[in-house]
């Protein structure tokens, strides 16, 4: 899929209401888990022990941390749209989070995006998305939310 390119506020404000795109699927696998937890110093079994999470954990297999699932949105958030003519961009904040469906160790997530809302503050932008994060092959979303994100532009 080719990115979509906005240069603008004006830009931005043409999308109002639309889906951007839908970014390229990325693999969850066990090695991206283990360093998420020892990043967060979060080695819950259910995340880290395979075995053990095969026999007791009801998925089958390790899940991801819900906080990984959404660490990596603004990568596949860059991959859906390349936004253009910015001195700089602040993850401002996270509405209506909510995490469906766990993402299991080897499984592949992408994004779908949504311009839920935008507004000019003193000529910052804020820009809300409606983000869903798709699991390959599953029919329910790893998580649904509304990502507010301002951007500074030149």
């Amino acid at each position: 899929m080719e990115k979509l390119v906005i240069a603008s506020h004006a830009e931005f404000a043409e999308h109002i209401g639309k889906e951007l795109g839908v970014s390229e699927y990325l693999k969850i696998d066990q090695e991206r888990i283990n360093v998420f937890a020892d990043a967060t110093l979060d080695h819950q079994w259910i995340h880290t022990d395979p075995e053990r999470a095969k026999s007791e954990g009801g998925f089958g297999n390790t899940i991801a941390h819900g906080y990984l699932t959404l660490s990596i949105l603004p990568h596949l958030w860059e991959e859906i749209a390349d936004i253009q003519n910015i001195k700089m961009m602040i993850n401002y904040g996270i509405e209506k989070l909510k995490f469906n469906q766990p993402v299991v160790a080897d499984s592949e997530v992408r994004l779908r995006v949504k311009l839920t809302s935008l507004a000019d503050l003193r000529g910052i932008t804020k820009c809300q998305l409606n983000v869903k994060l798709e699991i390959k092959d599953n029919p329910k979303p790893a998580f649904t939310g509304e990502m507010i994100f301002l951007y500074h532009f030149a």
